[in-house]
């Protein structure tokens, strides 16, 4: 039996120990924000923030979250992940909006360990966050507008 949290709520997953956390998150869980990419962690689509980290859940067996915290898009608080949410509300960042909640999860992590990016601290925190419709100017400046916003 694996016991973990996930968005605040104790969870426990009693099936194959290498299920990937995502289909946990999915087919088990019921939470449809995070999504399926490209099932080898190249995307990003699937981020999670797994002990204040982000993770691919798509290749993270559940066995390794016995005993942590998981967050995912549907759970993400705090005043990093408020100011996200705005900055790419204000610019409209999404087209499809597919990779989104894998970028702002990447976006809030950074704006957590960095709360003044540069463009190569962006560009580094989000590598391996793919958006097909190639929103990532809008991506860059949503993330310095909710920096400036949580500078005050």
């Amino acid at each position: 039996m694996i016991t973990f949290t996930l968005n605040g709520q104790e969870k426990t997953f009693d099936g194959d120990p290498e299920t990937p956390l995502l289909w946990v998150i999915r087919d088990f869980e019921k939470l449809m924000g995070t999504k399926y990419g490209c099932g080898v962690a190249q995307c990003g689509a699937c981020t999670v923030h797994l002990d204040g980290m982000t993770r691919r859940s798509c290749i993270t067996p559940i066995s390794t979250v016995d005993g942590s915290d998981v967050v995912t898009i549907e759970g993400v608080e705090g005043t990093e992940a408020e100011a996200v949410r705005a900055a790419w509300v204000a610019i409209d960042v999404p087209q499809c909006g597919y990779c989104q909640s894998g970028q702002i999860m990447s976006a809030v992590s950074l704006l957590q360990n960095t709360p003044k990016p540069t463009d190569a601290d962006i560009d580094g925190a989000m590598a391996g966050n793919i958006c097909r419709c190639a929103t990532y100017q809008r991506i860059r400046q949503a993330i310095h507008n909710a920096a400036d916003t949580l500078e005050g």
